[in-house]
């Protein structure tokens, strides 16, 4: 994967003779999966583990988009630690697990990207996580209300955080909640955005992606994920019996 960081080599070959664990080799080396799960520093959750999504029920909400199964076949909804997933990337929207999960040489590598703007993407090796890389961005901060500038910023990150795994051949992603929490901004509308932004991104880069995993701690995020999925992710109808 030579274009993963173009003007970067360098540096990642002197960052690396600074350290002697192994695990940091993994983001050197092309080690097949088996040897790279002696290097894992967190237990890993490999993809075949993760079900594609699923309505679990009715949805109320109305479909925004034709059905598309291809697409569907592409979608996850998953609850639990975005650190353990084994797949090729992680977006990273400020979250202090993954640099622990990663180790020391993650936080080494970040302070040679000369920053991340909001809305911007950029990519790094993942170490001692079972992903691959580790796809940085920054979400808005929302003081009172969303206005276009901060709805905009919000879908440039998984946008963009999309274009730079599909750069960069990379085929399995998974996202965190980008700007709730602390950051202010409303959940129920940040859903839509994620869920409105990879729609699109899909619908034109369908073949360059297998897997979109949307990753969630809280239960008041799944349940809003699961109300919503229907409306981008819509479902065509079971074949009727003939009993």
């Amino acid at each position: 994967m030579n274009d993963v960081y173009p003007g970067q080599s360098n540096q990642r070959e002197a960052l690396a003779s600074e350290f002697t664990d192994p695990y940091i080799l993994k983001s050197f080396a092309p080690w097949d999966k088996e040897k790279r799960r002696e290097t894992y520093r967190v237990d890993f959750i490999p993809l075949e583990k993760i079900p594609v999504w699923s309505p679990s029920g009715d949805s109320s909400c109305k479909p925004r988009y034709k059905v598309n199964e291809e697409l569907n076949k592409k979608i996850s909804l998953f609850s639990g630690d975005i650190t353990k997933l084994e797949i090729d990337a992680v977006a990273n929207a400020v979250d202090g697990a993954i640099h622990r999960g990663a180790g020391p040489l993650l936080r080494k590598e970040c302070a040679t990207l000369n920053g991340c703007e909001t809305g911007e993407a950029k990519i790094t090796g993942a170490y001692g996580l079972p992903a691959k890389y580790v796809i940085h961005t920054v979400g808005p901060i929302v003081h009172d209300s969303v206005g276009d500038r901060e709805e905009q910023a919000l879908r440039n990150c998984y946008y963009n955080c999309l274009h730079t795994a599909t750069k960069n051949h990379l085929r399995t992603v998974a996202f965190p909640c980008i700007s709730t929490g602390v950051y202010g901004y409303p959940p129920d509308q940040a859903v839509e955005v994620a869920l409105r932004t990879v729609r699109e991104y899909l619908e034109q880069n369908h073949e360059k992606l297998d897997r979109v995993i949307f990753c969630v701690f809280l239960k008041s995020d799944r349940e809003l994920y699961e109300t919503m999925l229907p409306a981008y992710f819509p479902r065509g109808s079971p074949p009727k019996s003939k009993l």
